[in-house]
């Protein structure tokens, strides 16, 4: 996937290459060090990563592993995680962190299998989908509320978030698991297009909006420009404020579409659903490229994460290892990545001084 760069620098609202220092200021790079300073150049690596997991599998795993059966289902297990993900690309690429996105994803799917909300929604099951979808919103713009306009702290909100969303969940559901027996929405998301679920259909539809919204409108440049540097985009005019509470019901947006995919994949609405989830959501998009201190994201790297993530698992599924060794794995990759953007920042703040 061709992505543009969306990388702000102080002052910046819409990062062009012409915005660069003259080129008498600093030498000139070579072309190699270039492609590496491109989004395609900094993606490489994960396609790497990721084609050295798909070999790994094939020779350790051996049939079982390769088959297009399998990859559907890596694909249908980055489904939900990515959906998340994606909304989580967003507030951290504004310089913000949503801890909540989990359990958002639980209390939307435990709302929207209620008793009453299955049967009004019998004649016309997306009403299932709008209440899970309303619910994120709901809590994403209370989020919102509370960072823009109350000054809290992005952590400690959407952390007050995490402990509430789920406990209200529990309540709603007195921590009972409710089966989904609405068949008509059941019979879409078991349902398929060309051979693949519309779990998946849905995944690469939001990615593909995220990556349209990030890289080729106002919103997704204010975005860059927030997590560049907020007080400079203020002074340029954008509202942070406003636009931090969007880009919160944005991620609460795609927690709640996530709950609905989960609904579908387990037919059961529970307060447990989306479990730790916001740190897998962050990971992804972490190892993915996008600068944890806000200023650059990009959505095709954080889809690589979420798949890289999803591959690692199955191949240690396949091959019976202890899902204690899959997680130190993954703190290796995270660490790694972390350690490799903050050498590429470094690089580049030489760079353009």
């Amino acid at each position: 996937m061709s992505e543009q760069d969306t990388t702000a620098k102080a002052g910046d609202i819409a990062p062009e290459p012409d915005a660069a220092a003259p080129a008498a200021s600093a030498p000139a790079a070579s072309p190699l060090r270039r492609f590496f300073s491109s989004p395609a150049g900094r993606s490489i690596g994960l396609v790497i990563a990721l084609g050295l997991l798909l070999v790994i599998g094939t020779v350790t795993a051996g049939d079982n592993f390769a088959s297009i059966d399998n990859m559907l289902v890596i694909l249908r297990l980055a489904s939900v995680i990515g959906v998340v993900a994606i909304g989580v690309t967003f507030v951290i690429t504004a310089g913000g962190i949503d801890l909540s996105v989990g359990s958002v994803l639980g209390l939307s799917s435990v709302v929207a299998s209620l008793g009453a909300i299955q049967t009004a929604s019998s004649g016309f099951w997306p009403l299932m989908v709008f209440v899970a979808l309303a619910v994120g919103i709901v809590a994403g713009l209370t989020n919102g509320l509370i960072i823009a306009y109350g000054k809290v702290v992005a952590f400690m909100a959407t952390l007050a978030m995490l402990v509430a969303a789920r406990g209200l969940a529990e309540l709603i559901s007195q921590r009972q698991t409710q089966v989904v027996n609405n068949q008509g929405f059941l019979d879409f998301f078991r349902g398929d297009l060309l051979g693949i679920s519309w779990v998946v259909w849905i995944f690469g539809l939001v990615a593909i909006g995220g990556w349209f919204l990030l890289n080729r409108t106002t919103f997704g440049r204010r975005t860059v420009a927030i997590g560049g540097n907020a007080t400079a985009a203020r002074l340029a005019g954008v509202n942070v404020k406003r636009h931090t509470m969007y880009l919160y019901m944005l991620a609460g947006a795609c927690a709640g579409i996530a709950g609905t995919m989960m609904l579908s994949r387990t037919t059961a609405g529970t307060s447990t659903h989306g479990l730790l989830y916001e740190l897998d959501a962050i990971a992804a998009v972490v190892v993915g490229g996008t600068l944890l201190v806000g200023g650059r994201g990009t959505i095709g790297g954080t889809v690589l994460g979420v798949l890289l993530f999803a591959t690692l698992t199955n191949v240690f599924t396949q091959n019976n290892l202890s899902s204690s060794v899959q997680l130190v794995a993954k703190g290796i990759i995270i660490v790694v990545a972390v350690m490799l953007q903050q050498r590429f920042a470094n690089r580049e703040a030489t760079t353009s001084t």
